[in-house]
């Protein structure tokens, strides 16, 4: 039976060494001025020093370009995307146009990935850029498990789905935070609150943290939960997803080492000895709940709901 393969955000070009043992299939990477909520960032020396780690252990790199460029950043596309290329990345990440017409233009041979976080929401539009020239699509991660499957079922593309980790309910171009600071007379570096784990809002009345931070990229509010569906891959490894995703945004780099290791033991019972998975399943739940942050809670997200707007 075909294998998911697992992809996984690393922290740092270090952290890479670590999830290729644990058994990672490929790494997401990438720097805030092109790319949005990675677990680390990844300016051009330590891309190419990752594609170096990658290639000792046989596995794949994934660059983010999945920002929202407005025209001040158009003409900087080119000339990233050439490095890319010349450093021998797997794909790129996109989800504005721009990058899609820039590779065309600058490295037609690059795989790229589609992933917009939101829209990637049906069979159809998976198709439409699949026929402009996308090798991937990364569904919706509103979508439950049998919508993923009926759109696996008629995709021309392969299918990412993330099976773990937060995600992004909330972004604003504007640097909300900073402009609060700013306001009261305080001054604060935005660069670094990326990597900031102590920011939330706080929603008393659900008794919910929303972890937030700021990037280039403007601010971001994240889910109060984190994704986990290792006990629950069977539906999905049937259909054939190509790709299960690990988020490691805002998680310490042992966390997602550690996760890491149990998404590879979980798909590879799941996709050769069923009977095993079955049996151990729950325990690899429990694995991850034993070492869960306190302040995230996990859930299964939409897979088994639906949405509601």
């Amino acid at each position: 039976m075909k294998k998911p393969e697992l992809l996984v955000t690393p922290a740092s070009v270090a952290h890479i060494h670590d999830l290729a043992k644990a058994g990672a299939d490929a790494v997401l990477v990438g720097e805030q001025r092109y790319g949005l909520r990675l677990a680390g960032e990844f300016k051009r020396l330590e891309i190419i020093e990752a594609v170096n780690v990658a290639r000792q252990y046989g596995i794949r790199v994934y660059v983010a370009m999945n920002a929202l460029f407005h025209n001040d950043k158009v003409d900087e596309l080119g000339d990233y995307v050439r490095f890319l290329a010349d450093t021998g990345v797997d794909a790129i990440v996109f989800g504005d146009p721009a990058v899609l017409m820039t590779v065309r233009e600058t490295a037609p041979h690059m795989k790229l990935h589609w992933n917009t976080e939101t829209t990637a929401t049906n069979w159809y539009a998976c198709n439409y850029w699949g026929r402009k020239g996308a090798k991937r699509a990364v569904l919706a991660r509103e979508l439950n498990m049998d919508a993923i499957i009926e759109i696996k079922q008629h995709a021309e593309v392969e299918i990412e789905v993330q099976v773990h980790g937060m995600t992004c309910m909330f972004q604003s171009k504007r640097s909300l935070i900073g402009n609060y600071f700013e306001y009261q007379g305080k001054l604060m570096e935005i660069e670094k609150q990326k990597y900031e784990k102590g920011m939330f809002l706080y929603d008393k009345e659900r008794d919910n943290k929303y972890p937030i931070f700021e990037d280039e990229n403007g601010t971001h509010i994240m889910s109060p939960n984190d994704i986990c569906i290792i006990d629950e891959l069977e539906d999905m490894v049937d259909a054939g997803i190509d790709s299960f995703k690990i988020d490691g945004v805002l998680h310490e780099p042992e966390y997602i080492t550690k996760v890491t290791e149990l998404y590879r033991r979980a798909i590879d019972l799941c996709a050769e000895q069923r009977e095993r998975y079955e049996a151990e399943k729950d325990e690899l739940l429990a694995q991850i709940e034993a070492i869960q942050p306190k302040h995230r809670p996990l859930d299964t997200g939409f897979f088994f709901k639906e949405t509601v707007y």
